[in-house]
C-alpha cells in the first residue's frame, strides 16, 4: 500500500490505501470502539468480517503505514495502534459518515456518534484526533474543561441504546 500508486492522482492514492470497505471498518472500530487486538476486531464488528479477511486487511494497513503492530511475545496478543497517518483518516471517515447518514438507511444507535461529530464540526474532530494521538502514540493530551469528545460520543450512544430498550 505504500508503494507507487497507479497514477499521480491524490484521490486514487487515497482509494488505494483506504478504498477497501473492510479497511475502513477496521479504522472505525479502532477509533470509535477502541478495538486494538485481532479478536476484538473480529468479534466486535456488526458487519461480521471473516478472520482471513481481517488478517489480510491488518497486514495491508500496517504495510501502508496506517497502523503499527506491536511484536507480541509468546503467549501475548499483538496490539495494533494507529499511526499519525491513520489518525488523519478520521476527517475522511467523518465525511464518509456524513454522506452515508444523508443518503442511506441507518439506525439511530449506529449514527448518533456521526451526528455529534457533524454537529461538533472541525473542533470536535480535532479534539478526538488529539485523544487518538494520546491513546495510540503517547502524545500528551491538552487540558479539557469538560468531558472529552470520546466521552461525549460514548454517552450519546449509551443514551440512544437505553432509549431504544425503554422506549
Amino acid at each position: 500500500m505504500r508503494g507507487e500508486p497507479r497514477s499521480g492522482c491524490a484521490i486514487n492514492a487515497g482509494v488505494e490505501a483506504l478504498g477497501d470497505p473492510w479497511s475502513v471498518i477496521v479504522l472505525r472500530d479502532m477509533m470509535f470502539g477502541d478495538r486494538r487486538y485481532f479478536r476484538e476486531l473480529l468479534n466486535g464488528s456488526d458487519e461480521g468480517i471473516a478472520s482471513n479477511v481481517l488478517s489480510s486487511r491488518l497486514k495491508a494497513l500496517v504495510a501502508g503505514g496506517i497502523l503499527t503492530r506491536d511484536d507480541a511475545v509468546r503467549g501475548q496478543r499483538a496490539r495494533y495502534s494507529l499511526t499519525e497517518a491513520g489518525i488523519q483518516t478520521l476527517p475522511v471517515l467523518v465525511a464518509l459518515g456524513t454522506w452515508g447518514r444523508a443518503h442511506r438507511a441507518t439506525t439511530p444507535e449506529l449514527t448518533i456518534r456521526q451526528q455529534l461529530m457533524e454537529e461538533g464540526g472541525p473542533s470536535m474532530v480535532a479534539e478526538l484526533m488529539d485523544e487518538l494521538r494520546a491513546h495510540h502514540l503517547g502524545v500528551p493530551l491538552p487540558p479539557s474543561k469538560g468531558p472529552r469528545a470520546s466521552e461525549r460520543l460514548q454517552a450519546a450512544y449509551e443514551a440512544v441504546v437505553s432509549e431504544g430498550r425503554h422506549g
